[in-house]
């Protein structure tokens, strides 16, 4: 259904850079490398945390790195969702285009590298951070709940996702020397390679696009904004988490006023971290575009609301 492109992406190029790119989880974390909790995890821009006026100097920091590790597990959670939905397509891609096949075989290796990745840095949070912080799931039935949806509108959304993560890294992590060094690099890395899935997820929602009708396409766009709604629902809940940490790492209780202002804060930096973000980006935006203009402008009117 998909007629034309505005890129010049290729399986070949693509994995070409997926293997010049590579690198291994032994490599950044563990042998000595240790998060220092004495530094934020996560750019303000992305935490939001120093103009909550009822937080001091502490408070922010702590959060900040409650937001850190909540941002490895619901990467974690996203892993979840897109690993099979890639594998299902090397399924359906068969023999008949083996650059194909290739790439997103390996782009299945680095997701699952991925989930190793956070389940690693999220062990050295929980072995540092000195109090427990609870996080949405379980993880399994979030994923199941997306994959419940049709291949269009799951690849659509782990679209978002990739190109979620290069503004992340390109707009607020690179050049950064606030945050921990540590959470950087794993940031980066995670970054070098999603850049190259961004493509490959490009590739295939045009590609599962071409084999829908208008019907089908409207569904996948449909699913699409289904499953944000859901997403947007867990993570409302997990701001409501967020602060129960918050309040046990802090010792102190918040009265309703001040949980009040922290959940306001949050919501909007959560909104834009995992949605907003993505939502916005031009190279998202024109492939939706593409599929549908209605899709862009429904698309606009929600993102105005996640800045």
């Amino acid at each position: 259904m998909v007629a034309t492109t505005s890129h010049s992406y290729s399986y070949r190029t693509t994995l070409e850079a997926s293997y010049r790119v590579n690198w291994r989880v032994e490599d950044l974390i563990g042998n000595g490398k240790q998060l220092d909790f004495s530094r934020p995890f996560l750019p303000e821009s992305l935490a939001r945390v120093q103009g909550i006026n009822c937080l001091n100097e502490r408070e922010k920091l702590l959060l900040n790195q409650i937001r850190g590790y909540t941002y490895l597990h619901l990467f974690e959670v996203t892993e979840a969702f897109i690993l099979p939905s890639v594998v299902d397509h090397v399924r359906q891609t068969g023999m008949h285009n083996m650059d194909a096949t290739q790439a997103f075989l390996c782009f299945a290796e680095e997701e699952s590298k991925h989930t190793r990745l956070f389940r690693r840095f999220a062990d050295e949070f929980r072995a540092g951070f000195g109090t427990p912080c609870e996080v949405i799931g379980p993880v399994q039935e979030i994923a199941d709940a997306v994959l419940s949806h049709s291949p269009l509108g799951v690849a659509l959304v782990t679209l978002q996702a990739e190109w979620m993560t290069q503004r992340h890294y390109l707009e607020s992590v690179k050049d950064n020397l606030v945050i921990d060094s540590l959470f950087s690099s794993m940031l980066k890395h995670h970054w070098l390679e999603e850049a190259q899935h961004a493509k490959l997820d490009t590739l295939m929602v045009e590609h599962l696009a071409s084999e829908q009708d208008a019907e089908g396409i409207q569904q996948g766009i449909d699913d699409y904004f289904a499953i944000g709604a859901m997403i947007e629902e867990g993570l409302m809940a997990q701001v409501q988490l967020d602060i129960e940490s918050l309040e046990r790492a802090a010792e102190r209780s918040f009265n309703v006023a001040e949980r009040q202002e922290i959940q306001f804060a949050q919501e909007g930096a959560y909104r834009w971290a995992f949605l907003g973000s993505g939502m916005s980006h031009p190279h998202f935006i024109r492939s939706l575009g593409e599929l549908s203009q209605d899709a862009v402008d429904r698309l606009s009117e929600m993102a105005k609301s996640l800045s």
